[in-house]
């Protein structure tokens, strides 16, 4: 096991990224997004994903060397090709604009389209709350979920982020996948040689799994039964109808250089607390405080928080085998 300082990790996603036929800016937009996934904890989006995107980078899947374009459609709307490369740009892209929009007009959206896995969702939306705006994002991805009664894969693991600011202090941040738990947790579990708890995932006959292979071969158990499967639905209708992106069903797999880019969608709503006039952000902060002073309660992302900071101090410890098939990108 090595210890890297985050500029050290990001250093070693860019150079490997580089050699894998990306450009240098979009390698150090990847490169940041992992490893702040890293530092939080969240190792499914982390360095994991670094050999698996430069498979892809190196064979075409994704674009390496993609620039996103942006059109604005209407004074609080636009929207962004992320032109087949990595989410990672078109989503800085969308963070350049959207604060102005929302405070011209009190809320702004982006939609964004020919994408690909943008990682951890809850990182874009915590950078707009820290510029003092509420934001939540939606997110589609390759098939994972099968409706509820069914048995084929239609909908996503399909994220919701949301995040708004607070009083003196780290925004608020929720960040979750519609399946019971995130399929990067599966893809670690394979990784690491480990089984999965019973109840994550059901193998392509329908039968719940404890093995990541037949669980990634099959599909994921969704998040409150029913009523996970209606939230996919939904995300899969903001994300990919309303963006022209590819449904699920009709997305390659973000896990391997195999097929044509997955060409998944993410859509962006950013509000202005201060354009509805009701002294929101102060109530945000009453309402968390009120949550905090419950014994036993908090707020999501305190242990995301806690490992971040521990992670810039301490650094980030990662796997020998890992860093060197980083190295050997």
């Amino acid at each position: 096991m090595a210890n890297l300082t985050l500029p050290q990790a990001e250093a070693l996603i860019t150079a490997a990224l580089t050699r894998a036929n990306t450009s240098e800016s979009n390698a150090r937009s990847v490169a940041r997004a992992l490893v702040m996934a890293e530092a939080d904890g969240l190792k499914g989006h982390g360095l994991s994903r670094a050999p698996m995107y430069a498979a892809q980078a190196k064979v075409g899947k994704v674009d390496g060397n993609a620039v996103p374009v942006l059109t604005r459609l209407k004074p609080a709307l636009i929207a962004i090709d992320a032109a087949s490369g990595f989410a990672y740009p078109a989503i800085e892209l969308a963070e350049t604009v959207l604060p102005e929009m929302a405070r011209s007009q009190g809320v702004a959206s982006a939609s964004i389209h020919r994408s690909h896995h943008c990682g951890a969702a809850g990182h874009p939306v915590e950078r707009l709350a820290e510029a003092g705006l509420a934001a939540i994002m939606f997110v589609n991805t390759p098939s994972a979920i099968a409706p509820w009664g069914g048995s084929k894969a239609v909908f996503g693991t399909n994220p919701i982020a949301f995040a708004c600011p607070l009083p003196g202090r780290a925004p608020l941040v929720i960040d979750l996948s519609l399946s019971k738990v995130a399929r990067g947790n599966i893809m670690t579990a394979k990784q690491r040689g480990e089984t999965i708890p019973e109840g994550w995932a059901l193998d392509a006959a329908g039968r719940p799994t404890i093995d990541p292979d037949a669980a990634l071969a099959g599909t994921m158990v969704p998040m409150g039964d029913a009523k996970g499967t209606a939230l996919a639905l939904m995300v899969e209708v903001l994300a990919a109808g309303l963006t022209g992106a590819n449904f699920a069903a009709d997305a390659s797999s973000f896990l391997d250089a195999k097929g044509p880019p997955p060409g998944t969608g993410q859509l962006i709503v950013a509000f202005d607390p201060a354009a509805f006039g009701s002294d929101a952000v102060t109530r945000f902060g009453a309402l968390a405080q009120s949550i905090e002073a419950q014994a036993g309660a908090r707020l999501p992302g305190v242990r995301r928080l806690k490992l971040r900071a521990k992670a810039k101090t301490e650094g980030l410890a990662i796997s020998d085998a890992l860093i060197k098939e980083i190295e050997a990108i």
